[in-house]
């Protein structure tokens, strides 16, 4: 796949590392305990946690709804974990699973996963009682991490399990094939065995959204250098020793990321299991973090809070960083409004990790633009035969950089590859400057009555309607013209939103828009229907 990994462009990427402060001068005692950490587990969850340990172990690296933890106790409680597991059985090649909301939980069972050479594979917290059983039969998962909450969800099919704790240490549970997470720990605090010196190199499942279906589970590689951060941090301003707020879900795709590259700037990430917009603007004051991540549909609910919700201090807040799905134009407007330019848009995929990002001043000029590719990645716009197309042509978005995804855990259905580019199954285009800027989802795109229609246009300009909370415009069938859109709106709680009617949208539309992008219908909801990271359901939007 096209991306850097000459020794030149190595190179070139310790320049963001460096300026963020990965990489930097330390004593002879620290570097050692560093190189060894590197040379065990590599680039790891469990290497960075490492890393992290012995540069500077007393550094608070979670603060959660127990409190602080440092990163020399969470790399000691991760070493625990992995001699537990490998105690009771588990071995390389062997599969962790892990169904919990944020906290130090997770990153404890990420570093033993590394120390164990075990695939984990990341559970979606939202998923149904018979969605559970299916993928943790489909992903033969040996050992499963999992909230109590989330105990009654499991089937008697399923594996071993260590129930994590929620606010105080969990009792060892009664039912005998489930032990409690501190009673684990406690065990592996015991325990002499040795673990292997340089464990096998184990992947990350991540589960697909699910937004069509049943979720599929994605091979996700880990790092191989430190070009993926690099990545990142050529386009994000931010920080090593810094505290980072992590809204975003961690078994998603853009909460994992935070995840890694908060453990790789040693940050000090602030989680919640409940992800509450008054409750994280308190946390980013409180703990005068720098950063903060989150999915759209989070920054929406902070942006809407009433401005007495939001009177804090929030002067030490640098960056917004957002992903997940496409930012509604008001949203854009209304955090350029509240907070200043601190919004960065990431686009990227669970398959294809990212393509581009979006810094303030692209934002400010252009709101709907997905920014530009970060080092070391290639984006490209094809056409159905792989041909590129000029700027301004809309096409198909394909990427090529160090991190893409290495096939599905089920077979049948696999991503496109065009010249060693990976397809993210979207429509796109860029502008004459190189900006690029998406245009809908492939299978979104409808043909009503002989034109191309893209429901994001109409949604991005119905999101800057006053009276708009939220909306979703998808393509439904038509007998007479093919196909036809349909408008879903939720109202603002104001006059606004009460003066708003199927023909003010209509007309909105018909007003800014081609004739063709006018919704046929209008259907006023309490709420969109969305998964655990924010995507819209199109499945469970009502029907005609």
């Amino acid at each position: 796949m096209p991306s850097v990994t000459g020794a030149t462009d190595l190179l070139k990427g310790l320049v963001p590392v460096t300026k963020a402060g990965i990489v930097g001068p330390m004593g002879p005692s620290r570097l050692a305990g560093v190189v060894s950490a590197w040379f065990q587990w590599d680039f790891t969850a469990g290497g960075l946690l490492a890393v992290a340990a012995r540069r500077d172990g007393d550094r608070i690296a979670v603060i959660d709804d127990r409190g602080p933890i440092s990163y020399r106790q969470l790399d000691e409680d991760a070493r625990a974990l992995a001699a537990a597991l490998h105690g009771r059985g588990l071995r390389e090649r062997g599969r962790i699973g892990i169904l919990a909301r944020n906290h130090r939980g997770f990153l404890i069972a990420m570093g033993a996963s590394a120390r164990l050479g075990t695939d984990l594979v990341l559970l979606n917290t939202g998923a149904s009682t018979t969605q559970l059983a299916e993928v943790l039969a489909e992903q033969k998962i040996d050992w499963l991490l999992v909230d109590s909450e989330f105990t009654p969800l499991l089937t008697d099919s399923a594996p071993d399990v260590a129930v994590f704790a929620d606010a105080e240490p969990a009792e060892a549970p009664a039912d005998t094939d489930r032990v409690g997470f501190e009673d684990l720990l406690a065990g592996g605090r015991r325990s002499t065995a040795p673990l292997a010196r340089r464990p096998r190199r184990g992947r990350i499942v991540v589960l697909t959204s699910g937004t069509t279906g049943t979720p599929k589970g994605a091979n996700r590689p880990e790092p191989r250098s430190w070009m993926p951060a690099s990545a990142l941090l050529s386009r994000l301003p931010l920080r090593s020793a810094e505290t980072t707020v992590v809204a975003s879900p961690i078994f998603h795709t853009w909460g994992l990321a935070a995840a890694q590259v908060g453990l790789a700037l040693r940050s000090t990430m602030v989680l919640a299991r409940r992800f509450d917009p008054a409750a994280t603007v308190a946390q980013i004051a409180e703990h005068r973090a720098a950063a903060l991540w989150v999915v759209p549909t989070m920054l929406q609910r902070i942006t809407d809070l009433p401005a007495g919700d939001r009177d804090a201090d929030l002067s030490t807040l640098r960056v917004i960083a957002a992903s997940g799905s496409a930012i509604p134009t008001g949203v854009v407007h209304k955090t350029f409004e509240v907070f200043g330019s601190v919004l960065y848009n990431f686009y990227g995929s669970t398959e294809v990790s990212w393509a581009s990002i979006a810094q303030p001043h692209e934002l400010r000029a252009h709101p709907t633009t997905a920014g530009r590719p970060p080092l070391g990645t290639v984006v490209r716009i094809l056409d159905d035969r792989g041909n590129e197309v000029p700027h301004g042509t809309v096409g198909r978005v394909f990427v090529g950089n160090g991190m893409l995804f290495e096939g599905y855990t089920r077979s049948g259905s696999e991503k496109e590859i065009s010249g060693g580019l990976m397809s993210t199954g979207d429509l796109g285009h860029f502008d004459p400057s190189g900006l690029l800027f998406l245009d809908g989802r492939s299978d979104d795109m409808i043909v009503s009555g002989g034109e191309n229609v893209y429901p994001r246009e109409v949604e991005n300009l119905l999101s800057e309607l006053p009276g708009v909370l939220e909306n979703a415009v998808v393509g439904i069938d038509d007998p007479e013209f093919g196909a036809r859109l349909a408008a879903y709106v939720v109202r603002t709680d104001d006059p606004d939103g009460a003066g708003l009617t199927e023909d003010g949208i209509k007309s909105h539309v018909k007003a800014h828009l081609a004739r063709h992008c006018v919704p046929r219908e209008v259907a006023f909801l309490d709420e969109l229907p969305r998964n655990p990271a924010g995507k819209v359901v199109p499945r469970l939007l009502p029907k005609s």
